[in-house]
């Protein structure tokens, strides 16, 4: 009978609610399990079909790109402003770093006791490999135009102020991030001095911060706020053939194992 009362006049359909998954690391291209290529064409079809009463994202991520992070926590609010159609969070294991930036781009935000939350800051990590190099017997030769087209080079000794520039763009991104948070949050955020400094928390802490709205599950809550007769809707990527049938095999277990290592920094 439920499909039937959208086309029966004066009937009343029971409310739906569109959920998407944002789930793994955030990175750039239709490959990475998190991009605004990939599934900003799912986060379309939840908020444009059948006139949903909500959208409910259900999060479990690490982070990864912040410019990635950006671009689909924008193209949420847009989506979200343009259809007038209000926003839930619900984090799974963890929405730290990226993941939080995903977090914060609804109107309000629910995890599990057990969550993992936070980690507001920057990350860059690389490698040095000069002194295996020099033991081998073998030479780095760089020629550039330019004074800092080598910056930062694995194979050649670290220099102090390509560190120092380094460092001064971790920061900018960083102060983006905090005033996206603040934007978002608002007198909701504790006063605590830890709260931007790529600390996380547990579900209960992260609420006393201002963190998190509450300890949440999907059903339950949206059962609270809609009625019991609330309607989830599911959305996802769409998977090619390749993928489908394993013809990328390679790139997908190297993926797993970077998505792997930064599950693991959370203890996960």
């Amino acid at each position: 009978m439920q499909p039937m009362k959208r086309f029966i006049p004066f009937m009343k359909a029971d409310p739906a609610v569109a959920v998407v998954r944002l789930a793994g690391s955030i990175g750039a291209g239709p490959r990475s399990p998190l991009s605004d290529e990939a599934i900003g064409p799912v986060l379309e079809r939840a908020f444009r079909r059948g006139k949903p009463a909500a959208v409910a994202l259900v999060l479990n991520s690490p982070g990864g790109s912040p410019v990635q992070s950006a671009l689909i926590a924008a193209r949420i609010r847009r989506l979200a402003a343009d259809k007038k159609v209000p926003v839930h969070a619900f984090v799974e294991d963890v929405a730290a770093s990226g993941g939080y930036w995903l977090a914060a781009a609804a109107d309000d935000i629910w995890a599990d006791t057990g969550s993992i939350v936070g980690s507001i800051g920057v990350i860059s990590a690389g490698f040095g490999a000069h002194v295996a190099l020099a033991r081998q017997g073998v030479e780095r030769r760089v020629y550039t135009s330019a004074d800092s087209k080598s910056m930062l080079d694995p194979f050649l000794p670290e220099k102090p102020e390509d560190v120092a520039r380094l460092k001064e763009l971790l920061g900018g991104l960083h102060d983006s991030f905090v005033a996206y948070v603040r934007s978002r949050r608002g007198a909701k955020l504790a006063d605590d001095p830890d709260l931007f400094t790529g600390r996380f928390w547990l579900g209960a802490q992260a609420q006393q911060l201002g963190l998190i709205d509450g300890i949440g599950h999907l059903e339950p809550k949206l059962k609270e706020l809609y009625g019991d007769k609330v309607r989830l809707v599911r959305y996802g990527r769409r998977r090619s053939l390749f993928q489908r049938f394993g013809a990328t095999f390679a790139q997908d277990a190297l993926a797993g194992i970077e998505e792997r290592a930064a599950f693991a920094r959370f203890g996960l």
